[in-house]
């Protein structure tokens, strides 16, 4: 028996009765699991029991691997040497682990993509496509969007979701007010989700969860007032007003958020609309 085989049944720790199979080309041992012919001998064996294999024997076992097309991009950034210039997928896969500084280039990534659509053209691979979460899509100026746009309409895009606050805002970079602060032309391409306004009874859901996940305990009418500030002026906010109140009612020595806790903290902060507000009230004697 060759040493290297023996090794890998004694590493693998192969008994009589096991199922296991080898590889030809590199004498690797597997142990798939015990016979299930041994399954009623013994009741406290922890074993994972799998059938005898009948029929031909394998000679080809399929690997499967996910990459991105970036690893594809970074592990062929260097040029290879004739040896390892072949376009097959072991040789992309195996190139992954060189370390690369070369930059990667847009002549690159267009090979890398022409490869990628071939094997997917052969049934070799698939494409899973991945999602890219952009928030506060409006600071994105005119030269992002372009890139954006010519991006999305590649077969190879990843699933984009934009996310923003803003109504109709001008673009960065720009004097064009557009709907989101997003390009036209781009806006029309997606599919917008409506959002609404959170009810009382939402809000008031929302922040018991909030407070059973930081432990605060809540009483029942300090929870319906900090619901109704949260509708008068924003979720967050009211999600905020917790920490303080809860150190409060420690303070005077309470275990629960009582309403005057709420009331008092209400009084010292303020929230951004009230905020807006007393700045615009005070113009002119405020100034930067």
């Amino acid at each position: 028996l060759d040493p290297t085989m023996y090794d890998s049944l004694v590493k693998e720790q192969v008994q009589q009765g096991d199922v296991i199979y080898i590889e030809a080309n590199s004498g690797a041992v597997k142990r798939v699991g015990r016979s299930d012919s041994f399954a009623t001998e013994f009741d406290l064996e922890a074993e994972e029991y799998v059938p005898i294999p009948k029929g031909d024997v394998h000679k080809k076992k399929q690997v499967v691997q996910d990459v991105t097309l970036h690893d594809l991009d970074v592990a062929n950034a260097q040029p290879h040497n004739s040896s390892s210039n072949r376009k097959d997928v072991m040789a992309l896969v195996a190139a992954m682990g060189r370390p690369k500084k070369t930059e990667i280039t847009d002549k690159l990534r267009g090979e890398i993509n022409k490869i990628v659509q071939r094997y997917i053209d052969e049934g070799v691979a698939e494409l899973v496509p991945g999602v890219l979460f952009l928030d506060e899509v409006h600071m994105l100026d005119q030269e992002s969007f372009t890139y954006l746009n010519r991006a999305m309409e590649s077969n190879m895009s990843p699933i984009v979701v934009l996310a923003t606050n803003r109504g109709i805002t001008k673009i960065r970079g720009t004097d064009v007010s557009s709907p989101h602060g997003i390009p036209v032309d781009l806006l029309d391409r997606l599919l917008i989700v409506p959002t609404h306004p959170y009810l009382r009874h939402e809000i008031q859901q929302i922040l018991a969860i909030r407070a059973t996940t930081e432990q605060i305990q809540v009483s029942s009418a300090a929870l319906e007032q900090l619901a109704a500030i949260g509708e008068r002026t924003s979720l967050r906010y009211a999600v905020q007003l917790l920490t303080p109140a809860n150190i409060l009612a420690e303070t005077v020595g309470r275990m629960q958020i009582e309403p005057e806790d709420v009331e008092e903290v209400d009084e010292l902060f303020l929230d951004g609309k009230a905020s807006a507000q007393m700045l615009q009230d005070a113009e002119g004697f405020m100034t930067g």
